[in-house]
């Protein structure tokens, strides 16, 4: 019901808007176009006029500023009651009557230490020999020179000897701080060491 009312009152007023609207543009459509008469332009200047000026008049109204004097040093002091002591004090140095022996704190001894430690490369030829599934283990004893290199090296133990030339050519290119007894180099023998080889999945 109620949209039925709203249908009986939106159509004529619609209608109604839709005329008035259509006769004011008609109106205005037929009206013949006024155009306002032509003035005279206006004459804009935006170029700046520029003065000649005389050069030598004004060199010689030029004047230098006159700079403010630099204030007076202050009054120096001859008074010598103002002068600081310099004889400091002096006191007699104590003597203290003890035995101590407190060392140096400082062991420079130490074991040789590893500096360079290059792995050793799975051998292909081993691959096929190698045990399914578990790695292979080589342990290696060599000696520590004066100069760190490594020397001596002996194939102690090894699950398979086919990884032996690996472990020792391994071992061969490592390179250690020397053992030091009393600030001197010396040889460290029988140092031990295990190679593991396993294949990378």
């Amino acid at each position: 019901m109620g949209s039925i009312f709203r249908l009986v009152l939106g159509v004529p007023g619609a209608i109604f808007v839709t005329g008035f609207l259509f006769l004011f543009m008609a109106t205005m459509i037929s009206q013949p176009l006024r155009l306002e008469e032509e003035s005279d332009p206006i004459d804009l200047s935006i170029t700046a006029q520029i003065d000649d000026t005389d050069l030598s008049n004004a060199n010689q109204e030029f004047k230098r500023p006159t700079l403010d004097a630099p204030p007076p040093p202050p009054p120096a002091v001859n008074d010598p009651s103002n002068r600081p002591a310099l004889d400091g004090v002096r006191a007699q140095i104590p003597t203290i009557n003890a035995n101590l022996n407190i060392g140096s704190g400082f062991n420079p001894d130490r074991d040789a230490q590893p500096l360079v430690r290059i792995p050793p490369q799975y051998p292909d030829r081993c691959q096929g020999r190698a045990r399914e599934g578990a790695g292979e283990a080589v342990v290696v004893q060599f000696d520590v020179t004066p100069e760190g290199e490594v020397t001596n090296v002996v194939i102690v133990d090894s699950t398979n000897s086919c990884f032996n030339s690996a472990a020792r050519r391994a071992a061969e290119r490592w390179k250690y701080q020397p053992k030091i007894v009393d600030n001197q180099a010396e040889w460290r023998r029988g140092v031990q060491t295990t190679f593991n080889f396993q294949i990378a999945e």
